[in-house]
């Protein structure tokens, strides 16, 4: 038996374009907006760029989450201003040493 393709009509193309059209009004942001989310944009892109040449274990995972940051700016949930601030620095501050119960002398 045969599989045919299925082809698509030219009335299911224009009911998608309609659907598209009348999807939902689009997010409108204020100037003020505009400029914090361009202002986090540069200063994410700055992390990224100096913590090319860091090593560390924190290193790689601060690094992910930054382009993480970078990939959902359309997403409607950015994180506040204190956690932003910790992600950009995340890079550049190593995490405190573990302790250890070891009682060596």
């Amino acid at each position: 038996m045969a599989i045919r393709a299925k082809l698509t009509t030219a009335a299911e193309l224009a009911a998608a374009a309609t659907a598209a059209k009348n999807a939902g009004p689009k997010a409108e942001r204020s100037e003020e907006e505009k400029a914090k989310r361009k202002e986090r944009v540069a200063q994410a892109k700055d992390a990224l760029a100096r913590s090319t040449t860091l090593k560390g274990e924190h290193v790689a995972p601060a690094r992910a989450a930054l382009k993480l940051f970078l990939q959902n700016l359309n997403t409607p949930r950015q994180p506040e201003d204190t956690a932003f601030s910790a992600l950009v620095e995340a890079p550049f501050t190593a995490p405190p040493k573990k302790k250890t119960n070891d009682r060596r002398f």
